[in-house]
C-alpha cells in the first residue's frame, strides 16, 4: 500500500495565460498535507497566471527560451509532480524522459478525440460541437513526447447541449476541469506519486451538467 509522504509533496504549475486552473489547484491545494504548490513557471512573461501566483506568495519563473530543457528542468527544480495547467509550449523530449509518470496536462476534451497540435483553447470547443458530438468533458493525463497522446488518468464527461456556442461549451468543462485537476492532483500525492501510470476515479459532479446551477440553487 502506498501512503502520502509526511510532508506535502512538491507540485510545480506549467502556465501560459489567465490561470483559472491554476487558481484551482492553489485554492484546492494551500492547506493540503498532501500536495503543495512551490512554483509556478510560465511561457509568457505576460500571463495573468503570474500574478495569482504571487498573490499566493508562489515563487514564479519566466522562461526565456521554452525549448531549452536545461532552462526548464532548472525552473522545475525539486518538483515531484509537474502539472500542465493552461501549457501551451510542447515540453521538450528530455525533460518529459526525467518526468516520466511525473507530468501531467488537463485537456478540455474527451481525448483522444479532439487533441494534437494545434488544438486547445477555443479551437477544442469549435471541433467538437462541428462533429456533432453529443458528450464533450475534461481529461487528465500523463504527457509523453506527443500533443495530447499520453496515458489517461481521469475523464468527466459534460453533455454539449442542443444550443450550445464555443463560449457556452468552455464555461461548463471548465467547471469540470477546476474540480477534475486538483482531484487527481491529490490522489497522485496520495498515492506518493506512482512510478507508473495510474487511473483515477471521480466522483460525481456537485453541480448540475446542463445548466452549470450547482445542485440545490434556485
Amino acid at each position: 500500500m502506498t501512503t502520502a509522504s509526511a510532508s506535502p509533496i512538491p507540485v510545480a504549475a506549467l502556465v501560459s495565460g489567465g490561470g483559472t486552473n491554476l487558481q484551482s489547484l492553489l485554492d484546492a491545494l494551500r492547506e493540503s498535507p498532501l500536495a503543495r504548490i512551490v512554483r509556478v513557471v510560465s511561457s509568457q512573461a505576460g500571463a495573468g497566471a503570474l500574478e495569482r501566483a504571487r498573490r499566493a506568495d508562489v515563487p514564479t519563473t519566466v522562461l526565456r527560451n521554452p525549448a531549452d530543457p536545461d532552462e526548464l528542468m532548472a525552473a522545475l527544480d525539486d518538483a515531484r509532480l509537474a502539472v500542465l495547467a493552461g501549457y501551451l509550449k510542447r515540453v521538450p523530449a528530455s525533460v518529459v524522459a526525467r518526468f516520466r509518470w511525473r507530468l501531467i496536462n488537463i485537456h478540455p476534451a474527451l481525448l483522444p478525440g479532439f487533441g494534437g497540435r494545434g488544438m486547445y483553447g477555443r479551437r477544442v470547443h469549435e471541433a467538437v460541437l462541428a462533429s456533432g458530438a453529443r458528450v464533450s468533458g475534461a481529461t487528465v493525463h500523463y504527457v509523453d513526447e506527443e500533443f495530447d497522446r499520453g496515458p489517461i488518468i481521469a475523464q468527466w464527461p459534460v453533455p454539449v447541449l442542443a444550443h450550445d456556442t464555443p463560449d457556452s461549451l468552455a464555461a461548463r468543462v471548465l467547471e469540470v476541469e477546476h474540480q477534475l485537476l486538483p482531484m487527481v492532483v491529490l490522489e497522485l500525492a496520495r498515492r506518493g506519486v506512482p512510478p507508473e501510470p495510474v487511473k483515477v476515479s471521480v466522483k460525481e459532479p456537485d453541480f448540475d451538467a446542463t445548466t452549470t446551477r450547482r445542485k440545490g440553487d434556485a
